[in-house]
């Protein structure tokens, strides 16, 4: 038995900080998660669950305290969700499933533009979770993977968010959600967690439906591509040595700030339990969750810390792509110090995030066992001077989608709050059906490769030949 707490300002209840699996900590470090132990009487799920263990959240650049967890607190013991509703137990409502990025080091759900009440008062069931991040949910090592049944380690975030999807699937019907009509939907390193989730055997008829902002593992991304097993087990080893540790014993006897001070790159596995093989292997094979999908991406999401001149930029990339160098300035042209500029951001977008969103949707269109819609994001944001130029930024989206611009403090026009209202409304019809599209709104067509047709939205929005279309079909190569 579980209380929560019901809005002022609607009939929507939110539950927070509900136990989906036992506490990680001591021997349950970097193991698969575990039942909830029962408790006595009615737990109160009044407020948000700590976040993961990650450093303290700090702003940059446009990432005002809007797009970060709280503060505190921050802790091992970080498996619980959040359920917004207005439902009555016996309705079967769809269920929405928001796993937020983060770059699988930092996030949580107690971020503010992650509140579910406005979604939830369309007629979705809302649910947020929170995983491991970091060292804590992609630590792999040799002892680790003896020690599972499933002869495998170093996925433990990805098996939390299955463990997540499998307590939906139990539960959601005494919040009067429809456990056979779930959506996931991810932003960024959400975004790669939902691909490997459709990719994935352990997460099957877990969900029928997913949504994939801003990235996937369908190309090698320079950034979050998945490790080997073996190689994630080296870099684990190694990490062990630094700590002193003679064992896995050793390691889960470190306290957690210690274990943090570990650095390493800590992203999904390529594990053969939860990924069996490469993302792009298990795609190209047809042997994925075939489940209709929304995937897109935003106009200016590139991260560059330092912009090289025109010179440096074109002797980089002769020296990365050696014969191809010259198609790739003929996409990425560096006349001037200023196109190098643009160019470097735009190629930023494109491997990182943009090219592996088109592969999944070009495959998914070819295969044609399941649609694709695909839009590509353009508004940029209405800022203050200080961060205008930041355009359609990385996570800019989000806010438009949930509906929730109120907890995004910018000077918004009305532009801003019909572009929410569009974006909802699709987003809501398709978490419902499978089918964004509805009466009112502007025809959403399914991708397919002979046409790109994508949804941009911006001050106007509509379908559109997906832009960057020839470059994005260059780093892919077809």
């Amino acid at each position: 038995m579980i209380s929560g707490v019901k809005s002022e300002n609607s009939n929507v209840i939110a539950y927070k900080g509900v136990p989906f699996a036992a506490p990680p900590v001591g021997d349950l470090r970097w193991k698969e998660p575990q039942p909830v132990v029962p408790w006595e009487g009615v737990k109160k799920c009044d407020a948000f669950s700590a976040s993961p263990m990650q450093g303290k959240p700090i702003p940059f650049g446009v990432y005002t305290p809007e797009f970060l967890i709280a503060e505190k607190p921050i802790s091992e013991d970080c498996l619980y969700l959040n359920v917004w509703t207005k439902a009555h137990k016996g309705e079967k409502r769809p269920v929405f499933v928001w796993i937020y990025g983060g770059g699988f080091g930092s996030g949580g759900t107690s971020v503010p533009i992650y509140d579910g009440e406005a979604m939830a008062k369309k007629g979705i069931i809302f649910v947020s979770v929170n995983y491991r991040v970091g060292i804590f949910g992609f630590f792999a090592h040799r002892d680790l993977t003896k020690e599972s049944p499933n002869h495998a380690s170093g996925n433990y975030g990805l098996l939390d968010q299955v463990a997540a999807l499998k307590w939906i699937k139990k539960n959601i019907a005494a919040f009067g959600g429809d456990a056979d009509n779930v959506t996931i939907d991810g932003q960024s390193a959400g975004s790669m967690s939902v691909n490997c989730l459709v990719a994935s055997p352990v997460a099957k008829g877990l969900f029928n439906k997913a949504i994939a902002e801003s990235g996937s593992l369908m190309i090698d991304n320079p950034l979050f591509g998945a490790t080997e097993l073996a190689k994630a087990e080296q870099q684990g080893e190694k990490l062990a040595e630094k700590a002193h540790a003679a064992s896995i014993a050793d390691l889960r006897r470190m306290p957690a700030a210690d274990v943090m001070r570990l650095s390493g790159r800590f992203a999904p596995i390529v594990d053969g339990y939860v990924l069996p093989e490469s993302v792009a292997k298990i795609f190209a094979a047809g042997k994925q969750n075939n489940v209709p999908v929304i995937t897109g991406w935003n106009g200016d999401e590139g991260f560059v810390s330092t912009f090289k001149k025109k010179d440096v930029f074109i002797q980089q990339i002769k020296d990365q792509y050696g014969a191809k160098a010259d198609e790739y300035l003929k996409y990425f042209p560096a006349g001037t110090d200023e196109e190098a500029t643009q160019s470097q951001m735009r190629l930023s977008r494109d491997l990182t995030f943009a090219a592996s969103g088109y592969k999944w949707a070009g495959i998914q269109s070819e295969q044609g066992k399941a649609p694709v819609y695909v839009y590509n994001f353009n508004r940029k944001l209405p800022a203050t001077p200080d961060f205008v130029k930041y355009g359609a930024f990385h996570t800019g989206e989000v806010a438009y989608i949930m509906d929730d611009l109120k907890f995004l403090n910018r000077p918004w026009e009305p532009a801003d709050h019909q572009l929410a209202t569009l974006m909802s409304a699709y987003w809501v019809n398709f978490i419902t059906s499978g089918n964004p599209n509805g009466k009112g709104l502007p025809a959403w067509p399914k991708y397919n490769t002979t046409t790109s047709q994508a949804m941009v939205f911006d001050i106007s929005s509509g379908a559109k030949e997906l832009p960057n279309k020839d470059e994005l079909k260059f780093i892919v190569g077809n």
